[in-house]
C-alpha cells in the first residue's frame, strides 16, 4: 500500500465559464479520512517563450497587468488556443508580442504555474535566430519590446524588480542550461 497522499472529486460544479478560463468547485474525499471542497482554475495551457538575440541579450515585454496593478517586466507569453500545438503558439505569440520570428524553437521544460489552485500547464521554450518584422498586437494590448543584456536581467530578478514567476524561472532556467 501506498503512502503517498491523494485526493478524489466526490462532487464538482462549475460556477464559471470565461473567455479565458473557468472556475470550479470540487468537494473532494481525501486518502487520509478528511472531506474539504477545492477551488480550481480550469486553464488551457500556455506557453513562455525566451527569445535570444545573442548569448548575451533578451528580449522581454513590459505590459501593464490589472490584477497586480503595474506594468511588469516579463518574457512573452500567451494562452494556447483550443486544438492548437504548444510549439506552434510559441511562435505565433513570439512575432505578436514581440514582432520577432523564430528561426528555431526548441522546448526546454514544461511546468505548472499555480498547482494549488489552477490546472495551467506552462510549456517553456527558447527561440533564437530571430528576425524582426513588426508586432502583431491584440486590439486591447499595449505591449512594450526590451531587450536587455543577461546579466542585467539576472540582476533585476535578485533586485527584486522582474517579478513575475514564469520569467524569473525561465531565465533562471537558461542560466543554468548556458553556464
Amino acid at each position: 500500500m501506498s503512502d503517498e497522499a491523494y485526493e478524489k472529486a466526490v462532487e464538482s460544479k462549475l460556477i464559471y465559464k470565461g473567455r479565458l478560463f473557468n472556475v470550479r468547485v470540487d468537494k473532494v474525499s481525501t486518502s487520509w479520512g478528511k472531506s474539504t471542497i477545492r477551488e480550481i482554475v480550469e486553464h488551457p495551457g500556455a506557453v513562455v517563450i525566451i527569445p535570444l538575440l545573442d548569448r548575451g541579450s533578451v528580449v522581454l515585454v513590459r505590459q501593464y497587468r490589472h490584477a497586480v496593478g503595474k506594468t511588469l517586466l516579463e518574457l512573452p507569453a500567451g494562452t494556447i488556443e483550443a486544438g492548437e500545438d504548444p510549439e506552434k503558439c510559441a511562435y505565433r505569440e513570439l512575432e505578436e508580442e514581440t514582432g520577432f520570428v523564430a528561426g528555431r524553437m526548441e522546448k526546454l521544460m514544461t511546468l505548472y504555474l499555480a498547482p494549488g489552485y489552477s490546472t495551467e500547464k506552462v510549456h517553456l521554450y527558447m527561440a533564437s535566430d530571430l528576425k524582426r518584422v513588426g508586432q502583431k498586437l491584440e486590439p486591447d494590448e499595449k505591449i512594450k519590446v526590451a531587450i536587455l543584456k543577461m546579466d542585467d536581467v539576472i540582476d533585476m530578478i535578485v533586485d527584486g524588480e522582474i517579478e513575475d514567476a514564469k520569467t524569473v524561472a525561465g531565465i533562471l532556467l537558461l542560466t543554468r542550461l548556458i553556464s
